[in-house]
C-alpha cells in the first residue's frame, strides 16, 4: 500500500513540477495574453493555472496508474508520457517567451499527436488511466484554437 502511495506521489509531483518549472520559466513573459489581439471564447487569463494544475495532476494519476498496472515497470505508453509532458514544457517556452505563435501552434499538433499516442497506450494498461487523460486531450485542442487564432489575428 505504501509502495501505491508513494507512486502517485512522486508521479503528481513530476508532472506539476514540470508544470510549475515551465509557468516560472514563463512569468516574465505571461503579459503577453493581455497585449495580443485573442478570438472569441478565450477565458480570463486566471483559469490558465487552474485548468493546468487540475490537468498536471491527472497526469500523474494516469501515469501512476499504468506504472502500477504493469506492475511497477517501465513500458513504452510511459516513455510517450514522458516525451509529451517535454513537448508540453517547452510549448510555452515557444509561445510566451518566444512569440513564435506559429510554431507554437504546429509544436501543439506535435503534442496532440502525442496525447492521443499516450492515451492509446495507456488504455493498454489501463482504461481509467486512458480516460483521465481526455480532458488534457480536450484542454489541448481548445489551446490550439486559441494558439491559432492568436496567430491569426496578430500577424
Amino acid at each position: 500500500m505504501l509502495k501505491k502511495i508513494l507512486t502517485y506521489a512522486v508521479s503528481i509531483a513530476v508532472a506539476l513540477g514540470v508544470g510549475s518549472l515551465s509557468a516560472l520559466l514563463t512569468s516574465g513573459s505571461m503579459d503577453i495574453y493581455s497585449s495580443v489581439e485573442t478570438p472569441p471564447l478565450s477565458p480570463p487569463s486566471i483559469v490558465f493555472p487552474i485548468v493546468w494544475t487540475i490537468l498536471f495532476t491527472l497526469m500523474g494519476i494516469s501515469a501512476a496508474r499504468v506504472f502500477i498496472a504493469n506492475d511497477y515497470k517501465w513500458n513504452s505508453a510511459l516513455t510517450v508520457y514522458v516525451i509529451q509532458l517535454a513537448v508540453n514544457f517547452f510549448w510555452s517556452i515557444i509561445f510566451f517567451n518566444m512569440r513564435a505563435f506559429l510554431f507554437a501552434f504546429i509544436w501543439l499538433i506535435l503534442l496532440w499527436v502525442l496525447i492521443i499516442v499516450m492515451i492509446k497506450g495507456f488504455y493498454k494498461y489501463d482504461k481509467a488511466a486512458a480516460i483521465l487523460q481526455i480532458p488534457y486531450l480536450l484542454w489541448v485542442t481548445f489551446a490550439g484554437y486559441l494558439n491559432f487564432g492568436i496567430y491569426w489575428l496578430n500577424r
